[in-house]
């Protein structure tokens, strides 16, 4: 399939600024796929308790999220905390008999996984460890055995699919094998590697044994792969070509992305297909199931926790919106973001004291949108701006046409301050009296705000620097 690339014109920096405008030609006779599953996240909502009456449950269920991912669950204590999704938690005595149901404790992961599916999504169950930052290890470190571990991971999965040991026939699809095991590296301080302490060839067998093993049990009736990369060097190179060479499943690649700039995830979208391809792997699918804005990993990190939930929320909003953009107009299949848990610090949709939403949580409103219109269309941007890449669209069409698009404004320079007009086109035409435009920037909060009448049948919307429009017409 061909991915259409929206091309950005740059010019160099002679223009005034007060005369640039972005133009923005939408044309809904040119189809190009449909609206994909750009929505997900990790982690569930939180329900009330009947001593605690906080709850984002209706405010997530609404944004009709398709996956969550259940990575790091277990940190949180609002869903259980320790006692739920890690293969230790759910089976907390290694050398207990794993074919025996009194070896497993799946209640408080039952509940939370019920909790997911009632809000209308599905769960996306990383088999493995949430990340030890402490400097001694438990879960983290390579299985004693790795037959058994991969026998306990087949547990779990007929608890799930098939109603073993009390359990459900949710026919819950992606079974994700480990969570960056890259991430290995001794940090500065001495401490071991957060989310595997074994090797690159450990890992590679471990993977190995447990996505045969998988295979064997369940055939095709569920999705084996992994494994969460979380940077792009060796080993991504040597896990997807030791897949091909010893024929081992891998039905979905998982990868992570923290950036700066949203085009960023666009490129890596492209080369993760690449890799895939390369490889014999042309119907994996490719999922991003980690990122967020980051500014960095040191002194920019508590910059990179205001944009999520502090006095930069806007900005972590903004990202939000364009990197939905970018992945959907890439050979990506599944985004998920990191992390609607209610304790996460790079929780952008929720308040984490009130869980009311916050500024993030209006870019999956309007996917939602998108996604019930159904089919994207060719969007056209021209941008003549001397600051590179700042705007970002997606637009899709109902079978009765009607149109939404999505606008979102995005750069990581600090030194752009001006509000930007764009003008909006069809083919066809357009009135303001015909537009409803949400738009949510420093002053607003997804709030509906008038567009402007060219009279040449075009409108015009104003962007705030870190700001995000979505017009319904």
């Amino acid at each position: 399939m061909k991915y259409l690339v929206m091309a950005i014109a740059v010019i160099h920096g002679g223009c005034a600024l007060a005369a640039m405008e972005w133009n923005v030609m939408v044309n809904p006779a040119q189809e190009l796929r449909p609206i994909k599953l750009m929505n997900a996240v990790n982690n569930g909502p939180t329900k009330a308790r009947t001593d605690q009456t906080r709850s984002n449950f209706d405010e997530y269920k609404a944004l009709k999220i398709p996956y969550a991912r259940i990575h790091d669950a277990n940190h949180c204590s609002a869903y259980g905390g320790p006692h739920i999704v890690d293969i230790s938690a759910v089976f907390p005595d290694w050398d207990a008999d794993e074919t025996k149901e009194e070896s497993y404790d799946f209640t408080l992961t039952d509940e939370y996984l019920e909790n997911i599916r009632k809000a209308g999504t599905e769960p996306y169950y990383r088999l493995g460890q949430s990340i030890e930052h402490w400097i001694k290890k438990y879960g983290v470190n390579p299985p004693k055995d790795y037959g058994k571990w991969a026998r306990i991971c087949e547990h779990v999965v007929r608890h799930y699919n098939e109603g073993w040991a009390k359990g459900f026939k949710w026919n819950l699809r992606y079974w994700e094998i480990w969570n960056e095991p890259d991430g290995n590296q001794v940090t500065a301080d001495g401490r071991p590697g957060p989310t595997w302490t074994g090797t690159e060839e450990q890992f590679l067998e471990l993977y190995k044994v447990t996505s045969l093993h998988l295979r064997k049990c369940f055939g095709d009736t569920i999705k084996i792969g992994g494994p969460s990369f979380c940077w792009w060097g060796a080993w991504k190179e040597k896990f997807v070509p030791f897949c091909a060479k010893e024929r081992l499943p891998l039905d979905f690649y998982s990868w992570h992305n923290y950036f700066r700039e949203p085009y960023e995830v666009g490129e890596n979208c492209f080369r993760a297909r690449k890799l895939l391809d390369d490889n014999g792997f042309t119907r994996t699918e490719s999922h991003l199931n980690e990122w967020n804005y980051v500014k960095d990993w040191s002194d920019g990190w508590i910059y990179t926790l205001e944009c999520d939930s502090g006095r930069l929320q806007q900005k972590g909003a903004a990202a939000i919106a364009a990197v939905m953009c970018v992945c959907q107009n890439s050979p990506l299949d599944v985004l998920m973001y990191y992390d609607v848990r209610v304790i996460s610090n790079m929780n952008a949709l929720f308040d984490t004291r009130t869980l009311l939403p916050q500024k993030g949580y209006y870019p999956y409103v309007a996917w939602s949108r998108l996604r019930r219109l159904g089919v994207q269309v060719q969007v056209v941007l021209k941008t003549p701006e001397a600051k590179g890449r700042q705007l970002y669209a997606v637009a899709a069409k109902s079978k009765s046409g009607d149109i939404g698009l999505l606008l979102a404004r995005f750069s990581d320079d600090a030194n752009i301050v001006e509000t930007r007009r764009v003008r909006v086109a069809t083919p066809n035409g357009i009135r303001a009296d015909g537009v409803r435009c949400h738009v949510t920037d420093s002053a607003r909060i997804y709030s509906e705000t008038p567009v402007f009448d060219n009279g040449d049948g075009t409108v015009t919307v104003k962007l705030q620097p870190l700001s995000y429009a979505f017009l319904e017409f």
